[in-house]
């Protein structure tokens, strides 16, 4: 949870076009089309953006994904990140783009772009990758999407075909998930807006033309473009660790429908990249992986200390001054504006979520004005020396039908108040969970000095590769699942091979 609204989807990079006035503004303005000519082909294209209308889509746009991530507040790696970005963005096709790369403060593993050469980078990507040679192949993989105008390809078709849009608030999309049905419904109750973000996934096509285009740049630039081939192997590797980790907790391995339905997958990537950057020959430089190292030294890993911290059933938020901690066999779900805590069978949960000023001065006017219930009661009470209403009543869901509601306004540290609301899958789950969900809610507290203390962020450090391997260094390590795997992972060892003697690697702390 941060103070400022924003949106941070956990997925591994999946190359994602965030379009959150982008598509709006192209369907619903009904915007005339024109003929553009490629930069990247040659070809002549209708479109509903043109350059200037691209440029100007992706500065409003800009604005809304530094709202919702967050930038990466350490000014030396920004500065480091945008010179390799101006670099490669100067050898393609476009290099009349004022081009601007931004890292992200977000530990998700993912990288995008926004037409008009709005390039961004999560600090969650950089930990994986190995090289600076690494990170250019990712950014210049986001640059060949700008320069073959794959968004405007994308919102000239939405517009051809009459898609709309169809907003839905990121705490229902969450909890929904989660597994937690009907949660969208107390979410819409509980948001003060909807998503500010759309997340609409490139084609196949415009994938495997955005690798060759990285490819391209990277040699123009003298990296090596099988560096491109590291790449795609960090993210299959992601895969592994992923159902590795499922298989040690006892879950069951995802093997249905997701984002790489309608995508090249990694294997099929891994091939075809392979095969693209087999075509060059030439001589390159350094990869820069003792630069690399130097720059992202320091760089906080997993949650910041702006999105507060989850540390087993315990969650801290040290900005805002206060804990939570879930039941035995709940887990904490740290989304960007709200905190769930989830049971096990994913059916039921509470939401916390901080209410913003606007929504009113009392509790009173808050659940009058956020929840707009129909009818119900209210309770004062206090929750851990806090001021506390609770309210039991039923309001009218968006098709007109009675909604039940059990929702506490609580006014914690710094006078800042939240809403915390027992959502769940039916009545049965609700029930069957209900003191569970009474001890989520009940420890709501402000932060005492053990709680600040389990608050600090971890941060990413290189160290002398040791004699005891990755065994020893996740003895050191504060990683709860997993340590060394989750080492050899961030370290590119995970499909086998071993640094050596010596060398430096990254480890957590």
């Amino acid at each position: 949870m941060r103070r400022t609204q924003h949106h941070s989807p956990r997925h591994i990079w999946r190359d994602t076009l965030l379009l959150p006035w982008l598509l709006a503004s192209a369907l619903l303005a009904g915007c005339a089309t024109s003929t553009v000519r490629n930069p990247v082909t040659g070809e002549n294209e209708r479109t509903v953006m043109d350059e200037p209308r691209e440029i100007a889509e992706g500065k409003k746009a800009h604005q809304s994904v530094l709202q919702e991530y967050g930038v990466y507040p350490n000014q030396r790696l920004q500065a480091y990140v945008n010179d390799i970005g101006q670099r490669l963005a100067k050898q393609s096709e476009r290099s009349n783009l004022a081009w601007t790369f931004t890292v992200l403060d977000s530990p998700e593993i993912n990288a995008f772009a926004l037409p008009g050469g709005f390039i961004y980078v999560t600090r969650g990507i950089m930990a994986y990758m190995e090289s600076e040679a690494d990170l250019a192949g990712v950014i210049g993989h986001e640059i060949g999407h700008v320069t073959a105008r794959h968004g405007a390809q994308r919102a000239t078709r939405q517009q051809t075909a009459g898609v709309g849009i169809v907003a839905a608030t990121i705490l229902g999309a969450v909890l929904e998930g989660a597994g937690v049905g009907g949660a969208g419904q107390l979410a819409n109750q509980m948001s003060q807006s909807v998503a500010a973000g759309y997340i609409a996934s490139y084609g196949r096509e415009q994938e495997l033309q955005a690798d060759r285009l990285g490819a391209e740049y990277l040699a123009r630039t003298q990296y090596d473009p099988r560096n491109m081939v590291d790449v795609i192997q960090v993210l299959k590797n992601q895969e592994r660790f992923a159902a590795d980790a499922a298989r040690a907790e006892g879950r069951t391995v995802s093997t249905g429908a997701n984002w790489l339905s309608s995508h090249p997958s990694n294997d099929q990537r891994l091939q075809e990249i392979q095969q693209i950057a087999s075509k060059y020959q030439g001589k390159y430089g350094d990869d820069g992986r003792a630069r690399y190292l130097q720059a992202i030294n320091g760089m906080t890993f997993g949650e910041s200390r702006e999105q507060g911290v989850t540390r087993g059933r315990n969650f801290y938020h040290e900005p805002m001054g206060f804990a939570l901690t879930a039941p035995a066999g709940w887990k904490v779900q740290n989304e960007a504006d709200a905190i769930t805590l989830v049971n096990a069978e994913g059916n039921a949960g509470l939401v916390v979520k901080a209410v913003p000023a606007k929504a009113g001065g009392t509790h009173e006017e808050i659940i009058r004005n956020v929840l707009k219930p129909e009818s119900g009661r209210i309770l004062r009470t206090t929750l851990n020396g806090f001021s506390a209403t609770r309210f039991e009543g039923v309001r009218k869901n968006q098709q007109g039908q009675a909604q039940p509601l059990e929702v506490t306004v609580v006014t914690g540290p710094s006078s800042q108040n939240y809403l915390m609301g027992f959502v769940s899958k039916d009545a049965d789950a609700l029930q069957r969970a209900r003191r569970q969900l009474q001890e989520a809610e009940a420890s709501f507290r402000a932060l005492t000095a053990a709680d600040r203390a389990a608050a600090k962020p971890w941060a990413i450090r290189t160290v002398a590769y040791q004699r005891g391997g990755f065994a020893q260094l996740a003895r050191q390590s504060p990683l709860p699942s997993l340590p060394e795997q989750q080492l050899k992972l961030i370290n590119g060892v995970y499909g086998g091979g071993e640094p050596a003697a010596g060398q430096l690697v990254k480890v957590v702390e």
